[in-house]
């Protein structure tokens, strides 16, 4: 039986005793078909040595592939906590309360479980050998496996997001499924050590005004979940040429504009029909369909059922 490491185990020297861990925040998000994440703080002992670490675990068993996944474990310490925010105090950040009662030094433990479902939207269809990386998103490397992963500056950038972001509700669930696909994509391109994400083909990209231009178009379409946008409207608004554009974020998030933009907001559609309760027609009119047929024919063709179906799972 498959049993992978704890990552609180793998990176605490000494082992952890039931009572040394004292819990500060948690947040843990369980929705059928979709990203299943938790996040866990906990109050840093002075006395523990530590060190950031992160971890793939691809689980895979061909006796029961509808519990196959692939999950995401990182541990970032030495981020302080303030109690009264409820987040990281930049006041204690930089050492500018350093008598305040509520400052308190933490560790992060965090992971993203993906399921087959989900990882099938990222495979493109090809003919022949596939690449270890569509081998592992399809499920078609027969044997379980974890892998150390070193944690590089965007991975820790897009943790440091997703930890100490202060959107809630419907916003918070837009914000985190956008940001896990981006440690997706940079825990796979780590853990097979393919070309760095910063070496990128398209020349004019080498420039980093035109870099910025496509994550802020990323942004933008985040941001606009429920007001559709068209790609024109959207290459006004970074001031870059529309094929630039696409070229570029294909380039730079490995996926189209459009497969992005449909991705969050099936994933979204998925958090308003599950976890608000909201209706299939309300769902379908908050997110700017102008039918609830294309809003069902969408919702099925990402997630392999109709919106109804997903609350009976």
């Amino acid at each position: 039986m498959f049993n992978p490491p704890d990552i609180l185990s793998l990176v605490q020297h000494q082992p952890l005793m039931q009572g040394d861990l004292q819990m500060l925040q948690q947040r843990q998000q369980q929705i059928p078909g979709s990203v299943q994440y938790s996040i866990y703080r906990y109050r840093r002992n002075p006395q523990w040595s530590m060190e950031d670490t992160g971890m793939l675990v691809y689980h895979y068993n061909s006796s029961t592939p509808k519990e196959n996944y692939l999950e995401l474990r990182f541990c970032v310490s030495g981020n302080v906590y303030c109690r009264k925010k409820d987040t990281e105090c930049d006041m204690c950040q930089f050492s500018a309360s350093k008598t305040c009662m509520e400052r308190v030094d933490s560790v992060d433990a965090v992971s993203f479980r993906f399921s087959p479902m989900q990882l099938s939207q990222f495979i493109k269809p090809r003919k022949g050998n596939t690449g270890f990386t569509d081998d592992i998103l399809a499920f078609k490397h027969r044997s379980s496996f974890t892998k150390i992963l070193p944690l590089c500056g965007k991975t820790r950038m897009v943790l440091e997001g997703v930890l100490n972001h202060t959107y809630s509700d419907s916003l918070e669930n837009i914000y985190i499924n956008a940001q896990t696909q981006m440690l997706l994509l940079y825990s796979l391109d780590c853990m097979l050590g393919e070309k760095q994400i910063d070496v990128v083909n398209c020349k004019f990209l080498a420039n980093e005004a035109d870099r910025e231009k496509i994550v802020k178009a990323r942004e933008i379409l985040v941001q606009h979940i429920g007001e559709p946008i068209t790609i024109k409207e959207l290459s006004r608004k970074v001031a870059i040429n529309e094929c630039y554009l696409k070229k570029g974020f294909k380039e730079l998030f490995g996926t189209t504009v459009f497969d992005f933009y449909q991705s969050q907001r099936m994933e979204h559609a998925k958090y308003l029909l599950y976890e608000k309760g909201l209706s299939v027609t309300e769902v379908s009119m908050l997110l700017g369909y102008s039918s609830i047929s294309h809003f069902s024919t969408a919702f099925k063709k990402h997630t392999g059922l109709k919106p109804c179906e997903l609350l009976f799972r």
